[in-house]
């Protein structure tokens, strides 16, 4: 497995919505779970848990859920990151709330990163039913599901989009 450069996996990693259907290996998943428990994480909580689908009954239950969002159907496999909004609120009362959604997107980023370096495509899905998704996939109370990852072989290369170069960059203060 070639590994890159992270900064080139940030300048090109992109969005990837259509997916060839062919099989992702249980050992890449794997890999790809890790690089999300290596995130950073408040007080080391790792306030995120996992959730890897690849059931088609269920995947096509969470595609309704997103909106209809197609690739939710179509990827190989789903790994749902989920806040555990107790594990944080435990040390760090109400503010835990937020620190475990940090916690969930540390992850995702790192899943991102790890599954471009290794050639397979995501999408990050933030646009879903948040109680059906946990109703669904059995989610209990309190632990929320913050993103839907969806993890395939790309069927599309996409054109990088315009980023802000400095107008959203800000010296000492706004």
């Amino acid at each position: 497995m070639d590994v890159m450069d992270v900064l080139e996996a940030i300048a090109e990693r992109r969005s990837i919505r259509r997916y060839t259907g062919e099989h992702v290996p249980d050992a890449k998943i794997d890999v790809l779970i890790s690089a999300g428990q290596d995130a950073p994480s408040a007080g080391n909580l790792q306030a995120r848990d996992f959730i890897v689908v690849r059931d088609a009954t269920t995947k096509d239950r969470l595609a309704m859920a997103s909106l209809r969002q197609p690739q939710v159907r179509d990827a190989d496999v789903l790994i749902v990151v989920c806040a555990n909004i107790p594990r944080s609120t435990s040390r760090y009362g109400e503010r835990g709330m937020l620190y475990a959604h940090q916690d969930a997107a540390a992850s995702v980023q790192n899943i991102l990163l790890a599954a471009h370096a290794m050639g397979l495509g995501t999408c990050w899905i933030g646009a879903f039913d948040e109680a059906e998704v946990a109703r669904i996939l059995g989610v209990p109370e309190g632990v929320v599901p913050a993103a839907i990852v969806t993890v395939g072989v790309s069927a599309e290369r996409p054109r990088k989009p315009p980023r802000f170069t400095h107008e959203n960059v800000h010296e000492e203060r706004w």
